[in-house]
Protein backbone atom coordinates (compact mmCIF):
# COMPACT_ATOMS: atom_id res chain seq x y z
CA UNK A 1 0.00 0.00 0.00
CA UNK A 2 3.02 2.05 1.05
CA UNK A 3 4.58 1.51 -2.35
CA UNK A 4 1.65 2.64 -4.23
CA UNK A 5 1.11 5.69 -2.24
CA UNK A 6 4.51 6.70 -3.32
CA UNK A 7 3.87 6.14 -6.77
CA UNK A 8 0.72 8.44 -6.68
CA UNK A 9 2.54 11.03 -4.99
CA UNK A 10 5.42 10.53 -7.89
CA UNK A 11 2.67 10.66 -11.09
CA UNK A 12 0.67 13.78 -9.98
CA UNK A 13 3.36 16.03 -8.53
CA UNK A 14 6.40 14.38 -11.02
CA UNK A 15 4.58 15.69 -14.43
CA UNK A 16 3.63 19.04 -15.07
CA UNK A 17 0.05 20.06 -15.20
CA UNK A 18 -1.42 20.15 -18.95
CA UNK A 19 -2.09 24.36 -19.36
CA UNK A 20 -1.01 26.57 -21.58
CA UNK A 21 -1.10 30.50 -21.06
CA UNK A 22 -2.27 33.30 -23.42
CA UNK A 23 -0.13 36.40 -23.43
CA UNK A 24 -0.17 39.65 -26.07
CA UNK A 25 -0.69 43.59 -26.11
CA UNK A 26 -3.64 45.37 -26.90
CA UNK A 27 -3.82 49.14 -27.83
CA UNK A 28 -6.27 51.08 -29.00
CA UNK A 29 -6.73 53.56 -32.21
CA UNK A 30 -8.79 56.08 -33.56
CA UNK A 31 -11.44 55.76 -36.27
CA UNK A 32 -9.88 55.54 -39.53
CA UNK A 33 -10.46 58.46 -41.94
CA UNK A 34 -10.65 60.62 -38.66
CA UNK A 35 -8.81 63.99 -38.27
CA UNK A 36 -7.00 64.15 -35.01
CA UNK A 37 -4.41 67.02 -35.52
CA UNK A 38 -5.07 71.10 -34.11
CA UNK A 39 -6.29 71.40 -37.66
CA UNK A 40 -8.82 69.34 -37.73
CA UNK A 41 -12.58 70.18 -38.51
CA UNK A 42 -11.06 72.63 -40.91
CA UNK A 43 -9.60 74.15 -37.86
CA UNK A 44 -12.11 74.71 -35.61
CA UNK A 45 -9.92 73.54 -32.73
CA UNK A 46 -8.14 76.40 -33.04
CA UNK A 47 -11.40 79.04 -32.27
CA UNK A 48 -12.00 80.02 -28.67
CA UNK A 49 -15.10 78.49 -29.26
CA UNK A 50 -13.96 74.67 -29.38
CA UNK A 51 -10.24 75.23 -27.76
CA UNK A 52 -11.01 73.54 -24.91
CA UNK A 53 -12.94 70.57 -25.90
CA UNK A 54 -11.76 67.46 -24.86
CA UNK A 55 -10.49 65.35 -28.04
CA UNK A 56 -10.16 61.65 -27.20
CA UNK A 57 -6.66 60.34 -26.68
CA UNK A 58 -6.60 56.77 -27.92
CA UNK A 59 -2.60 56.00 -27.07
CA UNK A 60 -3.30 56.98 -23.64
CA UNK A 61 -6.10 54.65 -23.02
CA UNK A 62 -5.90 51.81 -20.46
CA UNK A 63 -8.17 48.98 -18.55
CA UNK A 64 -8.45 46.69 -21.35
CA UNK A 65 -10.13 43.26 -20.30
CA UNK A 66 -9.00 40.28 -22.31
CA UNK A 67 -11.01 37.06 -21.54
CA UNK A 68 -11.83 33.84 -22.96
CA UNK A 69 -15.89 34.17 -23.68
CA UNK A 70 -18.21 31.41 -21.96
CA UNK A 71 -17.98 28.47 -19.42
CA UNK A 72 -14.73 26.19 -19.69
CA UNK A 73 -14.89 22.92 -18.92
CA UNK A 74 -13.78 22.29 -14.99
CA UNK A 75 -14.92 26.29 -14.01
CA UNK A 76 -18.90 26.09 -13.54
CA UNK A 77 -19.58 29.13 -11.86
CA UNK A 78 -21.21 28.23 -9.21
CA UNK A 79 -25.33 28.84 -8.70
CA UNK A 80 -26.85 31.40 -6.61
CA UNK A 81 -27.54 29.52 -3.99
CA UNK A 82 -23.83 28.72 -2.95
CA UNK A 83 -20.56 30.62 -0.97
CA UNK A 84 -19.53 32.77 -3.77
CA UNK A 85 -16.14 32.49 -5.21
CA UNK A 86 -13.90 35.10 -4.01
CA UNK A 87 -14.54 38.71 -2.23
CA UNK A 88 -12.75 41.39 -4.21
CA UNK A 89 -12.71 45.04 -3.66
CA UNK A 90 -13.99 48.87 -5.14
CA UNK A 91 -12.87 51.40 -2.71
CA UNK A 92 -14.15 54.92 -2.60
CA UNK A 93 -10.88 57.38 -2.11
CA UNK A 94 -10.92 60.85 -3.12
CA UNK A 95 -14.31 60.77 -4.67
CA UNK A 96 -13.72 58.01 -7.28
CA UNK A 97 -13.66 54.51 -7.18
CA UNK A 98 -10.70 52.54 -7.46
CA UNK A 99 -9.86 50.33 -9.04
CA UNK A 100 -11.81 51.64 -12.04
CA UNK A 101 -12.13 48.64 -14.14
CA UNK A 102 -12.82 45.14 -12.11
CA UNK A 103 -13.43 41.87 -13.94
CA UNK A 104 -15.31 39.16 -11.71
CA UNK A 105 -16.31 35.77 -12.32
CA UNK A 106 -19.74 34.84 -11.57
CA UNK A 107 -20.49 34.35 -7.81
CA UNK A 108 -17.83 37.14 -6.40
CA UNK A 109 -19.25 39.18 -4.07
CA UNK A 110 -17.76 42.85 -4.28
CA UNK A 111 -17.29 45.05 -0.63
CA UNK A 112 -17.11 48.98 -1.09
CA UNK A 113 -15.11 50.86 1.29
CA UNK A 114 -15.62 54.16 1.85
CA UNK A 115 -12.00 55.54 2.72
CA UNK A 116 -13.32 59.24 2.50
CA UNK A 117 -13.86 61.86 5.58
CA UNK A 118 -17.31 62.19 3.09
CA UNK A 119 -21.02 60.34 2.31
CA UNK A 120 -21.29 58.03 -0.94
CA UNK A 121 -23.40 55.81 -2.34
CA UNK A 122 -23.05 53.38 -4.36
CA UNK A 123 -25.63 52.07 -6.99
CA UNK A 124 -26.44 50.27 -10.19
CA UNK A 125 -29.06 50.51 -12.82
CA UNK A 126 -27.27 47.52 -15.12
CA UNK A 127 -29.31 44.38 -15.65
CA UNK A 128 -26.43 42.45 -14.97
CA UNK A 129 -26.86 43.94 -11.54
CA UNK A 130 -29.36 46.38 -10.07
CA UNK A 131 -28.40 47.38 -6.45
CA UNK A 132 -28.39 50.61 -3.91
CA UNK A 133 -26.65 50.74 -0.70
CA UNK A 134 -27.60 54.06 0.11
CA UNK A 135 -25.30 56.61 1.78
CA UNK A 136 -22.34 55.53 4.23
CA UNK A 137 -18.88 56.19 5.48
CA UNK A 138 -16.37 53.32 6.69
CA UNK A 139 -16.47 49.51 5.50
CA UNK A 140 -19.85 48.70 6.81
CA UNK A 141 -20.30 44.46 6.59
CA UNK A 142 -23.50 44.93 4.83
CA UNK A 143 -22.17 46.77 2.12
CA UNK A 144 -21.50 44.40 0.07
CA UNK A 145 -22.89 42.52 -3.54
CA UNK A 146 -22.94 39.36 -4.94
CA UNK A 147 -22.47 39.29 -8.56
CA UNK A 148 -24.49 36.28 -10.13
CA UNK A 149 -25.34 36.78 -13.19
CA UNK A 150 -22.69 37.43 -16.16
CA UNK A 151 -22.64 40.82 -18.03
CA UNK A 152 -21.31 44.47 -17.59
CA UNK A 153 -22.58 46.48 -14.55
CA UNK A 154 -22.19 49.80 -14.30
CA UNK A 155 -21.84 51.52 -10.76
CA UNK A 156 -22.09 55.10 -9.34
CA UNK A 157 -22.76 57.78 -6.71
CA UNK A 158 -25.51 59.38 -6.63
CA UNK A 159 -23.91 62.18 -5.21
CA UNK A 160 -20.25 63.08 -7.16
CA UNK A 161 -20.88 63.15 -11.22
CA UNK A 162 -16.99 61.47 -11.60
CA UNK A 163 -17.93 58.69 -9.53
CA UNK A 164 -17.98 55.58 -12.52
CA UNK A 165 -16.98 52.40 -12.41
CA UNK A 166 -17.65 49.05 -14.03
CA UNK A 167 -17.65 45.49 -12.79
CA UNK A 168 -17.19 42.88 -15.54
CA UNK A 169 -19.14 39.76 -14.29
CA UNK A 170 -17.49 37.02 -16.31
CA UNK A 171 -18.33 32.85 -16.75
CA UNK A 172 -14.59 31.76 -16.00
CA UNK A 173 -11.39 32.24 -14.22
CA UNK A 174 -9.37 33.01 -17.94
CA UNK A 175 -9.17 36.78 -18.23
CA UNK A 176 -6.76 39.93 -17.41
CA UNK A 177 -6.72 43.44 -17.04
CA UNK A 178 -3.74 44.82 -19.26
CA UNK A 179 -1.01 46.65 -17.69
CA UNK A 180 0.74 50.65 -18.48
CA UNK A 181 2.09 49.26 -21.64
CA UNK A 182 -0.64 47.32 -22.52
CA UNK A 183 0.34 44.16 -21.85
CA UNK A 184 -1.55 40.78 -20.51
CA UNK A 185 -0.74 37.20 -19.24
CA UNK A 186 -3.59 34.34 -18.86
CA UNK A 187 -1.70 31.68 -17.16
CA UNK A 188 -3.03 28.26 -16.47
CA UNK A 189 -5.38 27.70 -19.44
CA UNK A 190 -6.72 24.39 -19.95
CA UNK A 191 -5.46 22.92 -23.66
CA UNK A 192 -8.30 23.35 -25.93
CA UNK A 193 -9.74 26.24 -28.18
CA UNK A 194 -11.30 29.33 -27.23
CA UNK A 195 -13.16 32.46 -28.56
CA UNK A 196 -10.58 35.37 -26.84
CA UNK A 197 -12.00 38.65 -26.86
CA UNK A 198 -10.81 42.29 -25.91
CA UNK A 199 -12.83 44.78 -23.82
CA UNK A 200 -12.90 48.30 -23.11
CA UNK A 201 -15.39 50.34 -21.64
CA UNK A 202 -15.79 52.73 -24.59
CA UNK A 203 -15.26 50.82 -27.09
CA UNK A 204 -16.53 47.87 -29.15
CA UNK A 205 -15.07 44.07 -28.32
CA UNK A 206 -12.57 42.08 -30.27
CA UNK A 207 -12.48 38.72 -30.66
CA UNK A 208 -9.60 36.32 -32.25
CA UNK A 209 -9.69 32.22 -32.13
CA UNK A 210 -7.10 31.00 -30.07
CA UNK A 211 -5.47 27.00 -29.72
CA UNK A 212 -4.30 26.30 -26.19
CA UNK A 213 -1.59 23.86 -26.43
CA UNK A 214 -0.65 21.50 -23.33
CA UNK A 215 2.09 23.68 -22.34
CA UNK A 216 3.65 27.03 -23.96
CA UNK A 217 2.38 30.10 -24.88
CA UNK A 218 -0.09 31.63 -27.51
CA UNK A 219 0.30 35.45 -28.62
CA UNK A 220 -2.84 36.95 -29.07
CA UNK A 221 -2.73 40.98 -29.92
CA UNK A 222 -5.57 43.30 -30.23
CA UNK A 223 -6.37 46.60 -31.83
CA UNK A 224 -9.35 48.14 -30.79
CA UNK A 225 -11.36 50.93 -32.72
CA UNK A 226 -14.89 52.06 -34.11
CA UNK A 227 -15.80 49.42 -36.52
CA UNK A 228 -18.30 46.89 -37.30
CA UNK A 229 -21.32 48.87 -36.15
CA UNK A 230 -24.62 49.45 -37.68
CA UNK A 231 -24.54 52.91 -39.90
CA UNK A 232 -27.30 55.40 -40.66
Amino acid sequence: MKSLTVIAIIFFCGFPALAGTIAGNVHARGKEGTATGDNASDGAYTSRKYKFVSKVDYSAMHDFVVYIEGPVAGNTPPSTNVISVATKRIAQQGALFSPHVLPVMVGTTVEWPNNDSIYHNVFSMSDAKQFDLGLYKGNPPDKRVTFDKPGRVDVFCSIHENMHCVVLVLENPYFAVTDANGDYKIPNVPPGTYKLKAWHERLPADEQEVIVPTNGDVKADFSLTIKNLPQY
